[in-house]
This record gives C-alpha cells, structure tokens and sequence, in this order.
C-alpha cells in the first residue's frame, strides 16, 4: 500500500509541500528572523510562499504557459512593492520566499533536482547574508520628534544627528514618513554598533 502511494500524485504534491516549507523555514526563520528580528515581514513571507505555491501548484498542472506564469509573477512583484516602502534586504528575503514557492511548485522536475536547486538557493543566501562574508549592518526603524528640517535637506548632517541621537555608526537611512503637523520623522537605520 505503500509502495503504491509514493508513486501517486498526493505523494509529489505532499513531498513538493514539504520541502518549501522546510527550505522557508531556513530561510525566513533561520537566516531572516534571527539576523534581522522583522516578524511582521517573517509573517508575510512565509504566507505568502503558502500562497503561491498553492496557486502554482494548480496553474502547472493545467494548460499554462510560461509567459503567463511571469506575467503573474511580476503582478505579485509589482502589488508587493507598491504596499510600503521596505528596504532592499526585505524585499530580497521575501522575493526568496517566493523563488522557493516557485521552484518546490513546477511540474516536470525531479524531486531531487528541486531538493538540490533549493539547497543551493538557501546556502546561496546564506553565505552572502553572513556577519562573517560582509560586515554586518544592523537596522531599525525609529521615530524622532523634533526632526530638525534643515538637516532633513542635507544628508551629511542628518546624518551626523542620527549618529548622535543613537550612539552608532549610521551606514546609511531612509526616511519613511514626515509629519511636518507633529513635528515627526519615521526612519530607517542602518548601523554598525561602535
């Protein structure tokens, strides 16, 4: 009995399953969360790996062509990009989420050779995210009341205030919202502990 379901299409589709979910793990919870601490963008990841692999799933299994199955991609691309600004390591994580769905999904292919593909993705990602290869760069979104306009029209000098503001080394920033009415900035920080 078995035998005869290892060769059954629940099977392929339950061990495709399997191995997103175990390679979104990795990725978002054991290389993501533990670096970067974003359990809102942990969260949207891992659904939305759920999700299009859900939605693959079914497309490859009916007449679908591959223009299309771009075309959908680059729809989920682009709706992801234009809900909130987020930063480009973000924006990496999640669109690996998704090339994981994508790969783990795809008819045609071997289980193997997607066990291998995704190994590959997630040392891949591994290696270039690490605080040994690059020099690790914390970040943090904050807030600062009594924004100093001035400074917010020269980057050296907002600069220079977020260093002292926060005691780090600010390797970079971005400015999310201004509240000219509250006298707030809603940012982003990249730093390096000093």
């Amino acid at each position: 009995m078995l035998s005869t379901f290892i060769h059954t299409p629940l099977f392929e589709l339950l061990a495709r399953f399997c191995i997103d979910i175990a390679a979104v793990l990795v990725l978002i919870f054991g290389m993501y969360y533990r670096r970067h601490q974003d359990k809102e963008l942990v969260t949207a990841a891992a659904l939305f790996n759920i999700f299009v692999f859900a939605v693959l799933t079914i497309l490859s299994s009916v007449e679908f062509s591959v223009a299309a199955g771009f075309g959908l991609f680059a729809i989920l691309a682009l709706f992801t990009l234009r809900s909130e600004p987020i930063s480009k390591i973000e924006i990496t994580y999640f669109f690996g989420s998704v090339a994981i769905a994508v790969l783990c999904s795809v008819q045609g292919t071997t289980l193997p050779l997607v066990m291998a593909t995704v190994l590959l993705v997630l040392l891949g990602a591994y290696a270039f995210d690490h605080p040994r290869i690059l020099r690790s760069v914390e970040s943090i979104k904050i807030t600062f009341d009594q924004v100093n306009v001035h400074a917010l029209s020269d980057p050296a000098a907002m600069h220079a205030d977020i260093a002292e503001r926060l005691g780090v080394e600010v390797v970079s920033y971005e400015v999310r919202t201004i509240d000219y009415l509250n006298d707030t900035a809603s940012m982003r920080v990249f730093y390096r502990k000093r």
